[in-house]
């Protein structure tokens, strides 16, 4: 008990390295290119002369902070500042266009500081049992678990069936360009060099969602009709009514246990936990129809849920010095260059580190809804720039951001380019969400494939004998038949 009083009156006393590392991160988060891992190698250089306790209280607010800041663009501008907000822009910015931009951005801080709560408590309480549950995915679970994911291609399609399911496959054939994962051969490179690497996925994230956006605006808008529909979008109410927060209450807790569970196994992240969370809130909901026009459902799970695997993503961390996700890998090489070896030592070595990390990221979701708030309201000042300099400097911006990720004009070429086949896209009805499922969970269905075979000499079977793998495979199926069903709901409404 002792040593949870010195850690809150050390949170307490070093309370400005949290609110840094909160600011920090729903800024970083906020602007598209950015996210959680680029933040914490900024800040590396001034970590190394703070305590370490201190440096690791800082990188877990900016952790949760940047979760929260990537729907702030989502919402406003329709372009994910981070990819875990890729799924928070499907209800998100509909609201924006409605005038309601402020409720969608007010659920998904409540949604986000929800999740983050109950996904710290199960990182203080449960942190060895549920690490133990991650030890159990081999390679088997991981590409039966990719599947499940798979499945969810459809359904975050707003037009149809068939446009949902070939815009995923397009997402597919990016993720299969570069070298072999298993054999290190090259495939659909076509003999040019810089495609060896692949798609990086935030090029592509930001071209198909926020250039493709300005291209569509740009079309659609001439100079007259900028100022009336300016006008119309506006932050207006932030925080939700109690009558809303009631009729999203199930939606929140149901999201936050799912992110946990998908922030606690390795190699998985927010951007997987916040489309499943939203696929099931809207397989489960009485009015499936609404989702893509301005659920305040479709916002809270997926920003339930990704937030949620932050405190997720640490249980494997702490407990086995295993990073669950990119942004708690490079939180790893931090903490071991501040000194401080995560895993099954540091209970015992350095307890009053770890009941810091425990109330410092437990803090860290209170400040996140203060300062988030703030952020809420200076982002008003964006409607009150007029389009015609607004989305221009959005393009900059992203281009900017495309451009940080490697230092690389290639990656601002790749963004330009799938900006342009967003626009088609979205003129055609594709699903541009679908592409990015199908770029994020391919190369690691693909891997953990190859490792399956490569562990069992190429018998098949082994895919099959898991008990896990079998529960994901049953869900697969069960998330195939309501894709069906729901499509098949729509057609005689569309005629």
């Amino acid at each position: 008990m002792s040593g949870i009083v010195e850690a809150i009156l050390y949170v307490l006393a070093h309370i400005h390295f949290l609110v840094i590392g909160v600011a920090g991160g729903i800024i970083v988060g906020a602007i598209p290119g950015l996210s959680g891992s680029t933040g914490i190698i900024l800040m590396l250089p001034f970590l190394i002369y703070i305590e370490p306790s201190s440096a690791l209280i800082m990188m877990s607010g900016l952790f949760c902070g940047s979760m929260f800041g990537g729907s702030i663009a989502a919402v406003l501008i329709s372009t994910p500042g981070t990819p875990s907000a890729a799924a928070t822009l499907l209800d998100g910015y509909p609201l924006t266009q409605k005038g309601q931009a402020g409720k969608a951005l007010g659920v998904a801080l409540v949604a986000s500081t929800a999740g983050g709560i109950i996904s710290t408590l199960c990182l203080i309480f449960l942190a060895p049992q549920l690490a133990k549950i991650a030890l159990k995915f081999g390679p088997s679970e991981y590409f039966a678990l990719m599947i499940f994911g798979l499945t969810i291609m459809a359904s975050v399609s707003s037009s149809s069936l068939t446009k949902g399911l070939l815009s995923g496959f397009f997402g597919l054939l990016l993720s299969m360009v570069g070298l072999n994962p298993s054999l290190g051969t090259e495939r659909f490179t076509f003999g040019i060099t810089r495609l060896l690497v692949g798609f990086s996925t935030m090029p592509v994230l930001i071209g198909l969602f926020a250039i493709s956006e300005v291209l569509s605006q740009v079309e659609r808008l001439n100079e007259g009709t900028l100022r009336r529909v300016s006008s119309k979008h506006k932050i207006g109410e932030i925080l939700p009514r109690p009558k809303e927060l009631k009729g999203l209450w199930k939606v929140i807790l149901g999201s936050s246990l799912l992110g946990t569970i998908i922030g606690i196994i390795p190699a998985t992240g927010g951007s997987i936990a916040s489309y499943m969370a939203y696929n099931e809130t809207k397989r489960f909901s009485k009015d499936t129809e609404s989702f893509g026009k301005g659920n305040l459902a479709g916002i809270a799970a997926p920003e339930a849920a990704n937030n949620a695997t932050t405190g997720g993503a640490m249980i494997p961390l702490i407990t086995l010095g295993i990073p669950g996700d990119v942004v708690t890998s490079v939180m790893l090489g931090a903490l071991m260059i501040i000194g401080v070896q995560p895993g099954p030592l540091l209970f015992s070595q350095s307890p009053q580190i770890v009941n810091n990390l425990f109330v410092g990221f437990l803090a860290a979701q209170f400040l996140m809804l203060v300062l988030g708030y703030f952020s809420i309201r200076a982002a008003n000042l964006i409607f009150k720039v007029p389009l015609g300099i607004l989305y221009p400097t959005i393009l900059c911006l992203c281009l900017l951001g495309a451009y940080s990720l490697g230092n690389s004009a290639y990656d601002v070429l790749l963004a330009m380019i799938f900006g342009v086949v967003g626009y088609f896209m979205k003129k055609y009805g594709f699903s541009a969400p679908s592409v990015i499922l199908g770029l994020i969970l391919g190369p690691i269905a693909e891997q953990e494939l190859g490792r399956a075979l490569i562990i069992s000499y190429g018998d098949w079977t082994v895919l099959f004998r898991s008990p896990l793998s079998i529960m994901f495979y049953v869900f697969a199926i069960f998330s195939v038949i309501y894709s069906l069903g729901l499509f098949k709901k729509k057609k005689p409404a569309g005629r």
